[in-house]
């Protein structure tokens, strides 16, 4: 039987690859089965081999190779290859014709490139050799892998160009700061290509790495931040184990040592001086003082406190939380007189102090404060916040009613002078002597006017008249009993005739101006003159008030409708004040049950249902008419001895036109009532023109009317002002206001057409001009007209 096989034949140091068969790897898709006969276990039976296939290992190729030729990876050869060149081999797969070269007659393979097993570390190939006339395949294609082998040709590298960490200060030594890692990219299966060490290049004495993990410590015990803050550490990390040849990376470490309370607050001095003027109000900050602390933060943080001395009362520390100062302030009012030194003791604490460092000594220090008082020329000070006086209301003028006292709090002891601000005392009522503060009355005073007065009075240095002082002072008046008690109002009083005996008609009630201290008690009675009074009787109902009585049955309004009954009014205070009231009874009608109906005599001569304002409506209006037609007869006797005029041209008349004639009642179109109620439209008044005045007068504008006056009234101011009017000459004038009218049937009716001097004129042709005359031909027809 033949057998086909393909060798490929690699490098002399592979060998020991191409040998195992654990990595054989079967690939003919399509075996040619064969019989073969013979004996076996199984008792002769016929036994039956598949074909052996193309065989292929995997094989190895140095990565990054640099010889003069390239690099030869096998051969492919088949026994059915005689060397006469009638086969062909092919190639393909990854990198096939580019990278993997094959020489298609002798089946010699080369890497044609230089390669990197970083870029691919292993390429898959096919291969087949076939007859060159034929086409046919000799042998079925076959896979096989060509694995590119590692070189050590790639340095360590960490994953950050810089690390960052902090570490707290006085940390323990193989305290842990930070993990360093660097990776290589060489294969970690083959060789030490890839196995880093890492080492400390800088940082010691202070840090250590570890080799392997890449974990940095500290290597030094109590680093303090305050001597030393910032390190910076250079780690290595080399492949090949460290070894001699490897390749290496570094990475720079920038540790920070962060601040723990370790140290307490120091004062750099041990005495601190001040000094204060007297004058300062309290809160005044008098200065600074600060503690030393070398940690930051948090526990640099102090707290200022007095916990001893002799001005632990007067003085307050207060912390600055910003500059961690202690600022000294006042608390209280300081005397120069008093007291002009303090001595303060000040304790500085740090606020969050580290359990772990108690035992470096107590986290506080103290320092002496020392404050001096200066002193300040200061106002004069009263013996008192204020004064309360109290003086009765009748003290005479000039009546000293207290004192006020003050005094200069400086060592001088300057002398005083006292005044009253007048802006307290408008009217001088108060005067105060200006050596000793005695004040005095100058004028009346009146409780039931004023009851207080508040005034001011000033205390001035006399050296030093800008130092002052002022102090209130409140002047209560007290009351005397200087008014007489009154009836606390007027009283309407009535009684009924129908009253009975005994019968209560009213109470009256009395007020007092004054204010006793026991209240008001006052007390009612009769005149003596009226003591037995038969009519009325008064009893007292001993709470300030008095009922007046009835003492007889009846009254009547047609006998007696008033009665004057006198009361005297006493109050109980000393003096005794009394006054006389007189209470106005008058005698009404009244119904069954008390209610007053009428109180005036004459209402009993009234018919009934008519009241009193009706009576007087009507009298009114009798004699509003009874005036009316004593003026009009009056009017008709003037106007019957009047002559008429009898030419235009007589140069006594002067007539003044205001506005155009109309043209009768048949004109509703030329004749505007309206014209008559517009002052305005009236002509301007004009110089008399029938004599030659000695002197031009200005003639007066009378004064604009109000629209829709009415017009009797606007004649009658019209002729008012011609009466009073100074320019006109001292003859009588005819003001004409307003015309007739020419269309009107009766033609004219003025008197001035006239051509009689003296005598009546007759109007009876009035009658025949129909109703619309009626009016007329009443008034100017027949003789008894005007006589009537």
């Amino acid at each position: 039987m033949r057998t086909y096989s393909l060798t490929v034949l690699l490098w002399s140091c592979m060998f020991h690859a191409i040998q195992m068969m654990a990595a054989q790897k079967r690939t003919n898709k399509h075996p040619h089965s064969e019989m073969i006969t013979g004996l076996s276990d199984n008792g002769g039976k016929t036994l039956h081999r598949i074909k052996r296939g193309w065989m292929w290992n995997q094989f190895f190729l140095l990565e990054e190779y640099t010889g003069p030729d390239t690099q030869y990876v096998g051969k492919l050869h088949t026994d059915q290859d005689k060397g006469d060149g009638n086969l062909k081999y092919i190639l393909t797969g990854d990198g096939a014709g580019s990278l993997f070269i094959i020489d298609e007659n002798t089946g010699d393979i080369h890497a044609a490139k230089k390669l990197d097993r970083e870029e691919k570390s292993l390429y898959v190939l096919r291969a087949k050799a076939i007859d060159r006339k034929t086409g046919r395949q000799v042998e079925p294609e076959s896979e096989f892998i060509i694995k590119i082998h590692d070189i050590n040709d790639n340095e360590p590298k960490f994953t950050k160009d810089t690390y960052t960490a902090s570490i707290p200060e006085m940390s323990g030594v193989g305290t842990s700061v930070i993990q360093v890692t660097a990776t290589d990219a060489d294969d970690a299966n083959y060789g030490n290509s890839a196995k880093v060490v890492y080492s400390i290049l800088q940082g010691q004495p202070y840090f250590s790495v570890d080799p392997e993990t890449g974990i940095i410590k500290t290597a030094l015990p109590e680093m303090s931040r305050e001597n030393r803050e910032q390190y910076q550490v250079v780690i290595q990390a080399k492949d090949m184990g460290g070894q001699m040849g490897g390749l290496s990376g570094t990475t720079t470490v920038n540790i920070t040592l962060t601040d723990v309370n370790d140290n307490p607050p120091r004062f750099p001095q041990s005495t601190y001086q001040f000094n204060s003027p007297e004058s300062a109000p309290p809160g005044t900050p008098l200065g600074r003082i600060k503690a030393n602390d070398p940690d930051v933060g948090e526990n640099a943080e102090i707290e200022y406190s007095i916990s001893n001395g002799d001005g632990s009362d007067m003085f307050d520390i207060i912390t600055d939380k910003d500059t961690q100062e202690g600022i000294i302030t006042v608390k209280k009012r300081l005397d120069f007189e008093n007291k002009m030194l303090y001595t303060l003791k000040v304790e500085a604490t740090n606020t969050h102090p580290d359990p772990r460092f108690l035992q470096l000594g107590p986290f506080k220090d103290t320092a002496l404060v020392k404050i001096s008082v200066e002193d300040i020329d200061e106002p004069p000070v009263f013996s008192r916040p204020w004064y309360l006086i109290e003086v009765d209301e009748d003290a005479k003028e000039g009546s000293i009613i207290g004192q006020v006292v003050a005094r200069d709090p400086d060592t001088s002891k300057n002398a005083i002078k006292y005044s009253v601000d007048r802006h307290t005392d408008l009217d001088r009522i108060f005067n105060i002597y200006s050596g000793n503060g005695s004040l005095f009355i100058s004028k009346p005073l009146d409780r039931e006017e004023t009851p207080w007065h508040n005034i001011t009075v000033i205390a001035t240095e006399i050296n030093n008249p800008k130092q002052s002082s002022q102090i209130p002072v409140f002047i209560r008046i007290l009351d005397i009993n200087d008014h007489a008690p009154e009836f606390a109002k007027y009283y309407e009083t009535f009684v009924c005739e129908n009253a009975k005996a005994g019968q209560l008609i009213q109470t009256v009630s009395a007020v007092d101006k004054d204010e006793p201290p026991r209240g008001h008690r006052f007390f009612f009675e009769l005149v003596p003159e009226f003591a037995v009074h038969p009519n009325f009787s008064i009893v007292d109902n001993k709470d300030n008030t008095a009922g007046i009585m009835t003492r007889r049955n009846g009254y009547s309004r047609t006998k007696m409708s008033t009665y004057l009954l006198p009361i005297i009014i006493f109050d109980n205070d000393y003096p005794i004040q009394s006054s006389t009231g007189t209470l106005t009874i008058r005698v009404c009608a009244c119904d069954s049950r008390g209610n007053m109906q009428s109180c005036n005599a004459e209402a009993l001569l009234l018919p009934a249902g008519l009241s009193t304002g009706a009576l007087v409506a009507i009298l009114l209006c009798i004699i509003i008419l009874l005036v009316l037609v004593v003026l009009f007869m009056a009017l008709k006797r003037q106007r019957k001895k009047e002559p008429l005029i009898i030419s235009k041209d007589d140069v006594r008349d002067n007539i003044v036109t205001y506005n155009d004639e109309g043209g009768g009642e048949e004109d509703t179109q030329a004749f505007d009532i309206g014209t008559l109620r517009n002052p305005e439209a009236r002509e301007e008044s004009k110089m008399r023109r029938d004599v030659i005045p000695e002197t031009i007068f200005q003639i007066r504008r009378t004064a604009p009317l109000w629209e829709n006056i009415d017009i009797q009234d606007f004649i009658h101011r019209r002729l008012k002002e011609n009466d009073l009017d100074p320019s006109a000459p001292p003859y009588d004038s005819l003001a004409t206001y307003a015309y007739e009218g020419n269309d009107s049937i009766a033609n004219s009716l003025s008197s001035l057409e006239s051509l009689t001097t003296e005598g009546n004129q007759d109007y009876d042709y009035l009658s025949d001009w129909g109703p619309r005359f009626k009016k007329l031909a009443d008034m100017y027809g027949g003789e008894d007209s005007d006589r009537d």
